[in-house]
């Protein structure tokens, strides 16, 4: 009593992602573990249904977590939230309905292992981002089935899956957080809240994906271009060197100081210090510079990069992604400038 709480291990995930991405960054989505799933439970889930939930992921047997938050009309505005969640007071349960899109190792969480999958539903649909409320769908759950796998530019090795829930029930202590809809105006985004402090966990993770894939390309370039008898003349001034030596200089920057952000917000997040701004700013710049880096390794390449002959394609294509999934580029930099100025979501959009 009154030590420190020792690390969560952020930090070694980081590094582990980033070596584990290298060459092919669908690799970490594959592998079984908790994912976004045990990260909500973490983040927004009581002692108890932590030790309930996420034990399954610290087994012998292989299983996967997912967290499903998007739909049709809901993407970056999860205020627009339609999936309902009802409490049936004779049984004690509750009843949700509605449809899930983009949820990444949603197939494999449900139909090829023993996971879950917490489902962002509303428990008050007239009280907006106050009614917001994660619940734990393991699978096996009647009432939820995997409806559409899609077809994607880039990490083809994960799923990505469309679920369905129709008058799915779960017990009621599956809810992460109160069932209580508070409407005051401080409280009023308190659901919303848990749903985006699994972000700052996982964010910087998703960035360090996106370093194992740049750094990959930016290897193997330099792999190429010594097999040409082009390499790189460190220490000398920028005007004695040739274009290419200044776009590959310019490239290692760019992944190094993307690499040192990451480092900076799994640090605070281990020690449990509020990160949303440093999250959001290494997801930003890792997304940013790995799809500037692949694209600029085509180029040096030229119709050489462009053709499967190397890996540098599949690269360019799988990079974009970390841009996009769990939060993209653009609301990023909106939630790093309201932490700078000190704006609300409702004073800065």
């Amino acid at each position: 009593e009154g030590k420190p709480r020792p690390p969560i291990g952020y930090q070694r995930l980081a590094h582990m992602l980033e070596m584990l991405s290298w060459g092919d960054c669908g690799m970490y989505l594959v592998t079984p573990g908790g994912g976004l799933g045990a990260a909500a439970v973490e983040a927004g889930g009581t002692s108890e249904q932590k030790q309930k939930f996420l034990a399954r992921f610290a087994g012998e047997k292989p299983t996967f977590g997912a967290m499903a938050m998007t739909e049709a009309q809901a993407g970056t505005d999860t205020s627009a939230i339609r999936a309902t969640a009802l409490l049936d007071k004779e049984t004690n349960e509750w009843v949700l309905n509605g449809e899930k899109i983009f949820v990444t190792a949603g197939h494999k969480s449900l139909e090829l292992s023993d996971g879950l999958v917490v489902v962002w539903a509303t428990i008050d649909p007239a009280a907006g981002r106050a009614g917001m409320r994660g619940f734990v769908i393991p699978a096996g759950t009647p009432g939820v089935k995997v409806t559409k796998l899609e077809h994607k530019l880039g990490i083809r090795v994960s799923d990505t899956a469309s679920i369905v829930l129709q008058d799915a029930r779960v017990p009621f202590d599956h809810i992460l957080g109160s069932a209580e809809v508070v409407r005051r105006e401080e409280d009023t985004s308190k659901g919303f809240k848990k749903a985006m402090a699994t972000f700052d966990a996982t964010r910087p993770l998703v960035a360090a994906t996106a370093i194992g894939v740049a750094r990959a390309t930016l290897e193997t370039l330099k792999e190429i271009l010594a097999e040409h008898g082009i390499t790189i003349r460190y220490g000398l001034p920028r005007n004695k060197l040739s274009s290419i030596e200044r776009d590959v200089i310019d490239m290692e920057v760019l992944l190094k100081s993307a690499w040192l952000l990451i480092l900076k917000a799994v640090w605070m997040a281990d020690n449990r210090l509020p990160n949303s701004g440093e999250a959001s700013m290494s997801k930003v710049r890792a997304g940013d510079i790995v799809t500037r880096i692949t694209q600029k390794a085509v180029e040096i390449l030229g119709p050489y990069g462009y053709t499967e002959e190397t890996l540098i394609e599949k690269w360019f294509r799988d990079a974009k992604i970390s841009d996009i999934y769990e939060g993209t580029g653009q609301v990023n930099r909106l939630i790093v400038a309201r932490n700078i100025l000190g704006y609300s979501g409702r004073e800065l959009r």
